[in-house]
């Protein structure tokens, strides 16, 4: 006994400090994100890089520019853009704050809600944390660790924005301050992730909560800024409106980040009180348990999988319908514009008829939103594979291109129902307040006549999920934000056609304002066929489980 106690290692308490371990994980978590943060900040370099080299080219002097900005005079446009500061006096870099730098604070912020969520709920959802613990690990280290690398990479997003705005020839005050604001957005949004991730014990839960925050800050930014110039009362409510109250190159000011620091501060401390009431692995929101029979839809291959899918499903439609009732309630507001409506907006709605343009330019917004839902859908599935689950299902007489084809399937009816109850949903609200029955009519045209590059799109995502699942995430959104850019700016870019053509979505009317034309549509769907084709024979050819 002497010589056991004696040989007996000693416990020195510091291993159980709540921190220990800290370094190493911070090291670790770097490496696994080398290919990741370096994209996103690439990617947003580029964005303003592209932004600030176009701008001159499309406005080579203060006249044309100035027949662009007045698009910010009008509710419609400052709904999708920003306050609007400083457009009595435009210039290039208050016409980059005013109009995209609020697509870049949107950016940061996806880039944070996935990096927390991907270091802390999905790890301990995997199992993989459990392993980091039974190491010595403190308690709060992966958190923490997590937060560090939410710091380095927004310090290095922040600082990115910056030295591109000042290389395309923006004022350097006004420069700082957007990096400024981008890193303290994305910080903010950090701290939001951090939270969610101790209310729900799934990963893919973890991060809708936090996109719903996102998702809910835009539309209060986007009613803030249409009530008036320089934004009003609902402006200030939204993460999102803080960056844009600085008011970069016009005023400058620093005061309204104050509220992103406190934001952030708030919600670190609330994740870290929060993780504290938690045991490892559980979560805040008790899952609620399931039936003790399960329903007889369950026992077919697509049964499950629009169960698996469904919180996804109603999650995303309910965001996009609410965002189609706010839409198609303005449009009464559009038509009291009448013929003061400025030559720039026309351009961006994409017709001189204004109702009809405006309708089809809310099928292709939303039409891009739905396919990040098809993208996020295959995810979750992605996420079966990863997980094991699928190992159980295809344990029983299922086979591998039934089991793919079945959540490929639920996706596409999802995407399908999604798509036609925000168009219903957008043409009842623009009937209501402007007395026109057949708004409903032309709205859900302008929804459903995208349809065919929705799915033409999910068929890409069944390819790379089955010949590239590793791919399936970057080059999923690469696409996603290259698609989106092409819908939203390519007119007001003045973007060349053969880029624009590169988007499916480019090659269809634009329902109610066009002719519709049906060979590009048999041409689409001709190709989503054979692409979900090629992606089923290719889950048929690799390893499962293939990370």
């Amino acid at each position: 006994m002497t010589a056991t106690l004696a040989n007996a290692p000693v416990r020195d308490r510091s291993l159980r400090a709540p921190l220990t371990g800290l370094g190493t994980l911070v090291a670790f978590f770097l490496r696994r994100d080398r290919i990741r943060l370096p994209a996103w900040i690439a990617g947003l370099s580029l964005y303003i890089l592209y932004i600030g080299s176009a701008l001159p080219a499309i406005a080579p002097d203060r006249e044309t520019l100035k027949s662009m900005v007045t698009l910010f005079a009008e509710p419609v446009g400052r709904m999708f853009t920003g306050p609007a500061f400083g457009m009595d006096a435009p210039s290039y870099e208050r016409f980059f704050a005013s109009g995209y730098a609020p697509y870049l604070f949107i950016l940061v912020a996806l880039m944070n809600i996935f990096l927390i969520t991907r270091h802390t709920r999905a790890e301990e959802q995997s199992g993989r944390a459990e392993l980091i613990r039974s190491n010595v690990t403190g308690r709060y280290a992966p958190l923490t660790a997590s937060l560090v690398v939410a710091v380095i990479s927004n310090f290095l997003a922040g600082t990115a924005v910056s030295l591109v705005s000042v290389a395309v020839n923006f004022p350097v005050a006004g420069s700082v301050l957007v990096g400024a604001g981008t890193a303290l957005t994305g910080l903010a949004f950090a701290g939001i992730a951090a939270v969610t991730a101790q209310l729900s014990e799934f990963s893919r839960t973890a991060s809708g909560l936090a996109g719903i925050v996102l998702g809910a800050s835009f539309v209060l930014r986007a009613m803030g800024d249409m009530a008036a110039v320089g934004g009003s009362a609902l402006s200030w409510v939204s993460p999102l409106g803080w960056p844009a109250q600085t008011a970069p190159y016009v005023l400058n000011r620093w005061a309204p980040l104050a509220l992103s620091l406190l934001l952030v501060l708030v919600t670190v401390t609330a994740a870290y009180v929060l993780q504290s009431r938690r045991d490892f692995g559980a979560s805040l929101i008790a899952v609620r348990p399931g039936s003790a029979r399960a329903q007889p839809s369950l026992g077919s291959p697509f049964g499950l999988a629009v169960r698996i899918q469904r919180s996804s499903f109603f999650g995303w439609g309910a965001g996009l319908i609410a965002l189609g009732l706010v839409d198609g309630a303005f449009m009464q507001a559009l038509l009291d514009a009448g013929e003061d409506m400025p030559a720039a907006l026309q351009e961006i709605l994409g017709s001189e008829e204004l109702v009809s343009g405006y309708l089809a330019f809310l099928g292709l917004f939303i039409s891009v939103l739905i396919t990040a839902y098809t993208l996020s859908a295959m995810q979750t599935a992605r996420g079966e594979e990863l997980q094991g689950r699928a190992d159980l299902v295809l344990a029983t007489p299922v086979s591998r291109t039934s089991w793919l084809g079945s959540h490929a399937s639920a996706v596409a009816v999802g995407a399908i129902l999604m798509n036609l109850a925000v168009g219903v949903g957008t043409g009842i609200a623009a009937a209501v307040v402007t007395g026109q029955a057949s708004l409903i009519g032309d709205s859900i045209a302008a929804h459903a006549g995208l349809l065919p590059a929705i799915l033409v799109l999910l068929a890409l995502w069944v390819v790379l999920f089955g010949y590239a699942p590793r791919l399936l995430a970057p080059v999923g959104w690469a696409v996603i934000g290259f698609v989106a850019v092409l819908a939203i700016f390519s007119d007001l870019l003045d973007l060349p056609r053969w880029l624009v053509q590169f988007s499916p979505f480019a090659h269809l009317a634009a329902l109610p304002q066009e002719s519709f034309n049906f060979t590009p549509v048999t041409i689409l769907l001709v190709l989503a066929a054979l692409g979900g084709v090629a992606g089923l024979f290719g889950i048929r050819q690799r390893e499962i489980n293939v990370t």
